[in-house]
Formats: C-alpha cells, structure tokens, sequence
C-alpha cells in the first residue's frame, strides 16, 4: 500500500473532528453518490499512475450542490504532487482536478442564486460564505467545508476543502471529468458573462487568483525588484501581476524548456524589464562557484532583490542529502529553495511562497532569516473569492489575457498521457485547456486541439 493511501486508513481509523457542514469523502460518485449513466473521468490509481475510466455520473446529494456538465478544465503543477503521490491520503479511484468551469445541468433544492443552463467558474476551494474566514473573503481558510483531523493536527488548523486534491483536504471528486459535484454552489460557483470565452474564465478558478495573491500577499511595490522561482503559469502570470504592481525587473528562476517561453511569451513593452537565470548551468549549496544567490546579487546592485516568490513546490531536491531524506521519510520537502530565496534577497526583503509544502523541511536558513531581517511569508492557498470578481473585470476590459500562458488544448480523453508529457515538459507543455465533450467552439487565440 502506497504511503499516501495509507496515511487515509489512519485518518478512517482517528475519525473526522465534525467541523465541516458539507459531506466528505466524495472523491468519486460510487454508490450513493452517483448515476447509473457514466462518464469520462480522470482517476487517480497509485503513484505516478492515473486513467481515464468510465465512472458513475454524480448526482445532488445535498441540497446546495450544483452539478456542472464540464466544458474546460485544466492540469496545474499541484496536480503533479497528487501524482507523484506526494500529497497525502489519496485513494485508488480518486477523481482529480481542481480547475473547472461549466454549464449547470442540475441544482439542489435549497440552490437560489445559480441558475440550470448558465455557465458558471468554480474556485477550487469550498467555502462555506459565512464563518469567520469567508466573511473576510479568505475563502481558502473556510472553517467549514474540512474536517480533516490529520490535516488539523499538523497544521493546528485545516484549509478549506479542495476539488480533486485527496482527503486530507476534505475529499471532493475533481473536475478533470465530464459532470462534476459543486457543494454549496451558490458560493462558489461564479457566472461567466457572455463576451468572456471559457479558455479565459477557467483559470479564475485557481492559477489567477494564485499568481495575483502571490504577488500582493508578498508586496510588490512600484520600483521593485523581483525573483520569481518556478517559470510554470504560476510564476509567468506572478511575473505579469509584479510588474502591473511597478516592478522594474523581474528575475525568472528555472530551466528550460520554460524559460524560453516565458522570453517568447513576455509583453513585448516590458522586454527591458525581463532577466533569466537558469539554475542548471549553476552550482548550489557552500560554494566558491556561481550559484542562483550570487546571480541575483550580480543582478540586483550587489544586494539582491527586494522581493522573492516562490511558485516552484517542496518535493523537488537538488542534492543528495534532501533528496534521501525526503526518500526515507525524514522530511517532506526540500528547503533548497526556500534557502536561496532568503539568502538571495537584500537585507530586510521579503519572500512569499506560494508552491505547495506539505509537512516539514530539514537544514532551514534561519540565520540568515533572522539575522538580516527577511520576511518569510505564507502565501496559503489562495482566497480565490477575494480576487476572481476583480480579476473578471480585468479580463473583460483587456487588461489581462490568460490566453497568454496556454500552449496546448487537449480532450479530457487524453488526460493520461497529458500528465506525463506536462510532468516531462514535452513540447514546451506550459499550461493546458482540457476539452470535453460538451465544451464550447475555441475561441480566438486558444490554441488548436491536440490529440495524444
């Protein structure tokens, strides 16, 4: 047994706290949670294994759940951690995916707002709109919607619940599929107005909200000078939004194939703005050669930037030492990066992180953290209620085209071999729009579907 359903038998056998006001353990529609008709779906099997299976069809099974015929979804590198089977207690059958937008098919009889017919953006998070956290738009920190005992005991607390994302964090089928359950959807279901397309709605549902968080949580202010660690959608829109914020330069960290995109793809206005460190072609660690620090030094006036973002994940170690332990369990993820970024920047710089950490991390920096002042900041899952209506607004007046991070449109029936080519980064795969078979005609400037 994988040690990520394993550590599910643990929570079955402790028993969920009682805190959330919404079913758990949804992760697919078996039994009494679905139709006798099927559908396409993406299922989690184990590690690094997932299929596209025939599954029940989900049906209502509270009154404020909305079900979704899916018309894009999407694959994030958090995706890659469920994959790899990095985030704990996911389960054989799984369905995953937490990016999704669609048109209603059916609604619970206690739903007011959300109308059968219209299409609609779900958040990743289920929040609940009413505790203390949803009545501050800090969705992703609902109180109710998660009652994870394991996930409370090693955070003191638990996030909101998740789409697609295992049952630490609630258990919620995904919406890499045909028809998806949205609990209490008049909160977290936004309408999709009628001149914006679905390929520019969908990433309101996560990778908008994240990248603009990133940046604003962390503070980017007029003059900055920026690193962003991790060139995937995340870090290119972080890049777009810091220098919306006034940056004057943004740093990208990581290798190719994505730093060339990020250079083909970068605003032809701000190409003076634009600097590229590829880590691979640098050392690491106590060194006298040249490492991502020292390149961000020589940068940055020899002192570094003000600011950092980290948008890269936890799981990926460097050297051997993080490496082995995160193998034998003794850490969950590598602070390699988390150290460059905190030695990287000037004194009394801040560093938001934003990728996914799981658990706890060995060989930690926090002397320099300590000793030069810098702010190490949480970014936390995103609230994606306190952004996406703002954000809308942006894209409908031209300020922000999401298109401009999408590489490739796939079918959903091809989901399989899409996760193994984005994990591989094949053919500069940058950020995908999954169609099904209900999904809409491409809009202008989607890129055209790509059969595997």
């Amino acid at each position: 047994m994988a040690t990520s359903q394993a550590a599910y038998e643990v929570e079955k056998a402790i028993g969920h706290d009682g805190s959330s006001i919404i079913k758990q353990d949804v992760t697919n529609y078996d039994g009494d949670a679905g139709r006798e008709e099927t559908m396409k779906a993406l299922c989690w099997m184990g590690k690094n294994s997932v299929e596209i299976c025939d599954v029940p069809r989900p049906k209502i099974i509270e009154p404020d759940d909305v079900i979704l015929k899916v018309t894009g979804s999407t694959v994030c590198g958090s995706d890659l951690h469920l994959y790899h089977g990095s985030v704990i207690q996911l389960d054989k059958g799984d369905i995953l995916g937490h990016e999704f937008c669609g048109i209603v098919d059916e609604v619970g009889s206690s739903v007011k707002k959300v109308r059968k017919g219209k299409r609609y953006v779900a958040s990743f998070q289920i929040a609940c709109g009413d505790c203390f956290f949803c009545k501050q738009k800090l969705s992703s920190q609902c109180e109710k919607t998660n009652s994870n005992a394991t996930e409370h005991a090693m955070y003191g607390g638990q996030t909101a619940g998740m789409f697609g994302y295992s049952h630490f964090s609630g258990g919620f089928a995904g919406g890499q599929a045909e028809y998806v359950r949205v609990p209490l959807g008049d909160v977290n279901l936004l309408e999709i107005p009628d001149d914006v397309p679905d390929e520019k709605a969908l990433y309101l549902s996560d990778v908008l909200a994240t990248s603009y968080n990133a940046v604003h949580d962390t503070a980017v202010y007029p003059g900055d000078q920026v690193a962003i660690f991790g060139a995937g959608p995340i870090g290119q829109m972080a890049g777009i939004f810091a220098v919306k914020a006034g940056a004057k330069k943004i740093i990208f960290v990581d290798t190719e194939p994505r730093l060339t995109f990020i250079r083909d793809h970068w605003p032809r206005d701000h190409v003076d703005k634009l600097e590229l460190v590829d880590y691979k072609k640098l050392s690491f660690g106590v060194t006298n050669k040249p490492t991502v620090v020292s390149k961000l030094k020589d940068l940055c006036d020899g002192r570094g930037p003000d600011a950092a973002v980290e948008c890269a994940a936890g799981e990926y170690a460097k050297g051997w030492m993080h490496w082995l332990e995160i193998s034998l369990g003794a850490e969950t993820d590598t602070s390699e990066i988390l150290n460059e970024m905190i030695e990287g920047v000037r004194a009394f710089g801040r560093c938001g992180v934003t990728g996914i950490y799981v658990g706890y991390t060995n060989h930690f920096n926090i002397g320099s953290l300590m000793e030069r002042g810098i702010r190490l900041i949480g970014n936390g899952q995103a609230p994606v209620h306190k952004y996406w209506e703002d954000l809308l607004k942006m894209i409908q007046d031209g300020e922000l085209d999401p298109l401009q991070m999408v590489s490739h449109r796939v079918h959903v029936e091809d989901l399989e071999k899409v996760y193994s080519m984005f994990e591989k980064r094949e053919d500069s795969m940058q950020k995908v729009f999954v169609e099904t078979k209900f999904s809409l005609p491409p809009c202008a400037g989607c890129p055209k579907l790509t059969r595997y």
